[in-house]
Parts: C-alpha cells; structure tokens; sequence
C-alpha cells in the first residue's frame, strides 16, 4: 500500500475532515440507545410524558445531527476518491507511456487495461470506502463495547466471546479470499485479451470463418472467469452466514441473561433493550468490518498488479549530447542484438555500416532478417548487447530517448491511425503544424486526389481503426504523416508494400524533393524501390550479407543477385 502514500499526502486534510465528520456520525448512532435507555426507565416506568417527550426530542437532534455528519461525509468522500482514482490513472497511464520495450512485451495489453480499470477502480472504492464505512464501523463497534460493558458487565462477557470468534472467522476469511481474488483479476486479463485480438482482427477473422473458432475461445476464457468468480465469492457465502449466526446467538444469549437478571432485579428493561441496541450496532459494525476485510484483499491483490505497472523498466534516459546537423549520419559499429524475452538467437549480429547525412539507404532482405529490429534500435526502444550505434558520430545513448525519437520519423507497412481528422492525423507530431505544411506533406504521399474526394477534404473523420480507408489510403497518410514531421532522419518500414510500382516510384520522387538534405532508411523487400538510393545494405538471417551500391551488389552479393532475378528478371534486363 506504500504506493499511496503521495496520495494521501495531496488529499489529507479533506481525508481528516471527512473522517472527523465519521467520527461525529458515530457518537451520533452511540447516544442513541442510551438515550432509548432513559425514555423507557425513567419516563415509561414512571409515567412520565414530559421525561419521555423530553428525551425524545433530545433523540431526533442527535438523529438530525448523525444526517448532516453523514451528507458531509459523504461529499467529502466522493472528492476524495475521485481526486484519488483520477491521478492514479493518470500517474499509471504516463508511466505506461515511458514503459521500455521490454516492459509492454512482458505485460499483454489486455492486462494493462483490466489494472488501468478494474484494479484502480478497486483501489478507488477502497479510499471511498475508508472514509464512508471503514472508519466508523470499528469507532462503532468498539463504541457499542464500551457503552454495553458500561451498562452491564456481567452481560458483556457474552457480547466479549462473540466478538472474539468473529475475530477469528474474519482472519480465516480474509486468508482464505485473497489468493482467489487474484486468480479472479488475472482470469479478467485473458478474457480482455481475447475480445481486443478478436476486435482488431474481426475483418480477417470472418475472411476465414473463424468465428466458432473465436466463440469457442471466448466462451472458454468465460467459464474460466465464471469459476474463478465463484470460488472467490464462496468464501464470503459460507462465512457471511456463520457470522450473522454466531452474532444472533450472542443476541439471544444476551435476551435470556438479561431476562435473569432482571428477575434478580440486577438490571433494568431500559438497559436490556439499550444493550441489545449496542448488539445491534455490533452486529452491523462486523458485517461492515467483514466487508471491509473482503474488499483488503482484493485491493491488496489490486495493489500489488499496479505496483508491478510502477516498477517495470522504462526506456533508458540517455545523456545530455544534443543534434547539431540539419541531416542525421548513422554508423553501427559492430553491433549485435536479441530480444529480451525471445529465444536468445542473434536478431541482429556484428552489424557495422556508414550512412552519410543526407544520404539515403535501403535495407533489403528476406523476411526474418533483422530488417525492423534495425529501425527499433534506431529508435531506442530496444538497446544493443554488443557494439554501438553512432548518430552524428556521437554515441545513441548519450542523447535522451526523447531527443532521439524528435529526431526521427517513421511510417511502418503495419499502419496505426488515430480517430479524429485527417489533418489531425497527418500534423500528429505537432498539432499546431501549418495546413499548407500539412497538404505539402500530402501531396509528397499522393495522398491528396483520395483526401480532396472525401466529403469534408481533410477534415474527413478517420474512423477507429482507420476502417473507412483502404490499405493504400492508410499507408499513404502514415507516409505523409512521417514527411511532415520535422526530423533529420526518416524510415519508412516496407511502409509502401500496399502501393502499385507507380506510386511507389512517385512516392520516392517526391520524399527527395520534400526535404533534399534529409537523411532517408528505406526498409523495402523490393530491388526496384532499392535500385534507387545511394547505399543498400543486405540482410540475411541478422547477418550483413552486403552493402555499396547496386552495382557494386549486383557484383559482390549472391543474395542481392538472387533477389533481382527473382523480382526483376535476368541480369541483362534494363529496369526503366
């Protein structure tokens, strides 16, 4: 719970003032049976109307007074845990936000959408709870003890055996609970994850017929939860029932002590029926504290799946070098990468190459090759074991993560819109980016015929999942999404595999004249888009198999060969 202590400090003194007005609300419940106490012996037994009138008067005060202390509370409460619930979100969405690439492979995205609802939304309820029930439950109970024992000692050593058994059942219970509850918010994870594959595969799902197949599935991550749901949920069906019994029989045990006394004349009617008030108030005090119990472990096990969000590794802070160049030149020196959590193989190894500013590569290789762990690197979003990358001769890790990523722009063959405009989409990187900017950027992508057709130009809402645009349509936004972008070094990953060999070759064209000086990485599976830059480096299996130009490839590299016979043809063809 350690990682609440900032909150607290932000929200303490609402937090102390709501838990004065608990207090308060509770003195209120506390008066009352003794008060009921004084109206039956000294105004009913006496026949006294004005002691009865008198008191009962006195009584709906207090009452009066319990309501206000609890609206107060109340309010103060919802401030709280809202205030709460919202910066919790927000501190847990930011860090998130930083994760390293490392942490958002390790936890699944449907595991970080159940912490960042379900188990803040536990944790709100929790702080809403503290103020609203948990704190007068035990200033009530403990309370009615006191009061009671006050009233009769001899009575009070049932009323002290009851709570002590209910102790125990509470400590069995909550042991018991906290296991499965966590079994419960895991068994949610799988089942998020399964309508967030299905949602944002739905299309190819039904291209296959593959929706039993996903119904199956589904229904299978749904029974899992049903199971887990029950198991937790019988702990508090078999113990909420023996409490209320053991306490009911503490209360007739209490009625036939009491009745003894009486007889003895050791005791008055008033103070009998104000101890089984206090009993009353007790009973409903351990079925609060058994509540509060219940919802310990779960926000327990909630806790501790958001503290695994505020631990986790996040991208590497870098140093303090900054760019100087307008053009970006790159240089791996002997360097070799594997995936965290992969099979431990080479993605890439000992890859050394110079890249000029301003200069334009292609990377080409069959698929597997390391092509894109290139560009993550590149990014930092994942950093070398061995060797080390330069960016204008200085080097990657002595700039931030954040220098390094405003200093590059990418467009990837996997496409990810956002809802919202076109425009909206295009100026991403700066929101307050220029139209005329924006529809150059366009035009460079060929993405302005097809955007000036839609209804409302580029103001035309993209939907979510960029649905309403097609494969190439998308592609060429993300391409003019990444010229527009004021970087000195741009990638586009195969981002233009959705496009005919027209386009592409107009695509290419127009990125030179965009930004001439702009250093450019062209991560293509085509001869024909790599024909054209001024170095190509081949890969194959994380291995450099070649690098110079396409003559010097064509003469010196089996692979690149082997590649433009199988795209182009035999090597005596002119490619126009």
């Amino acid at each position: 719970m350690n990682i609440y202590k900032r909150y607290f400090r932000k929200y303490r003194v609402l937090f102390f003032t709501a838990t004065t007005f608990v207090f308060l609300e509770s003195m209120a419940d506390l008066l009352q049976p003794t008060i009921m106490a004084r109206i039956i012996d000294e105004g009913v037994r006496e026949k006294s109307v004005e002691t009865v009138i008198g008191y009962g008067l006195l009584m709906l005060f207090i009452t009066f007074l319990g309501a206000v202390f609890a609206t107060v509370r109340n309010i103060l409460a919802s401030k709280v845990s809202q205030g709460f619930g919202k910066d919790l979100r927000a501190d847990l969405f930011e860090k998130i936000m930083n994760f390293s690439e490392s942490s958002a492979d390790r936890m699944e995205s449907g595991s970080l959408i159940t912490r960042m609802t379900n188990d803040t939304a536990q944790a709100v309820q929790f702080v809403n709870g503290m103020m609203r029930i948990f704190f007068k439950a035990p200033v009530t109970g403990i309370g009615s003890m006191i009061l009671a024992a006050a009233l009769s000692p001899k009575l009070s050593i049932i009323l002290f055996f009851v709570v002590s058994l209910v102790a125990v059942l509470i400590y069995i219970s909550m042991k018991m609970s906290y296991e499965r509850f966590a079994k419960v918010q895991y068994a949610i994870d799988k089942l998020n994850l399964v309508i967030q594959e299905y949602l944002l595969g739905i299309r190819l799902v039904k291209a296959f017929g593959r929706q039993n197949f996903e119904e199956e599935k589904f229904a299978k991550s749904n029974e899992d939860l049903e199971k887990k749901g029950i198991r937790s949920q019988l702990v508090i069906a078999y113990f909420a029932p023996v409490l209320s019994l053991v306490v009911s029989l503490g209360i007739a045990l209490v009625l036939y002590a009491g009745s003894i006394l009486f007889v003895r004349q050791e005791i008055e009617v008033g103070k009998v029926a104000a101890f089984i008030s206090y009993m009353t108030q007790i009973l409903t005090s351990i079925i609060m504290i058994t509540n509060i119990f219940t919802t310990f472990v779960r926000t327990k096990a909630s806790t501790e799946r958001i503290h695994e969000i505020f631990v986790a590794e996040e991208d590497a802070e870098g140093g303090t070098k900054e760019f100087s160049s307008e053009a970006m030149s790159v240089v791996f020196e002997n360097l070799s990468f594997s995936y965290p959590s992969g099979s431990g193989l080479y993605a890439l190894e000992n890859l050394s190459f110079c890249l000029n500013a301003g200069e334009t590569l292609a990377v080409i290789g069959p698929t597997g090759s390391g092509k894109s762990t290139l560009v993550w690197l590149l990014l930092r979003f994942y950093e070398g074991k061995e060797g080390r990358i330069l960016l204008d001769g200085i080097d990657i890790r002595d700039y931030t993560v954040e220098q390094v990523r405003n200093a590059v722009s990418v467009s990837s063959q996997k496409t990810m819109l956002f809802s919202g405009s076109i425009h909206e989409n295009i100026a991403w990187s700066t929101p307050e980016m220029s139209p005329d900017r924006v529809e150059r950027a366009a035009r460079a992508a060929q993405a302005e015929d097809f955007i000036l057709s839609m209804k409302e130009g580029y103001e035309s809402s993209i939907y979510q999942g960029a649905v309403n645009l097609s494969g190439g349509q998308k592609q060429r936004v993300s391409i003019a999404r990444a010229l527009a972008k004021e970087s000195k070094l741009l990638i586009l990953d195969d981002s233009t595999s959705a496009l005919d060999a027209v386009t592409d070759r107009k695509v290419r064209e127009a990125i030179k004249e965009f930004k001439p000086r702009r250093t450019t990485i062209l991560i293509t599976q085509r001869i024909g888009t790599a024909m054209g830059a001024d170095k190509i480096l081949v890969l194959s299996q994380g291995k450099m198999e070649g690098f110079g130009t396409h003559g010097d490839l064509m003469k010196n590299s089996s692979t690149y060969r082997d590649l433009y016979v199988s795209q182009i043809g035999e090597l005596d063809k002119v490619v126009i």
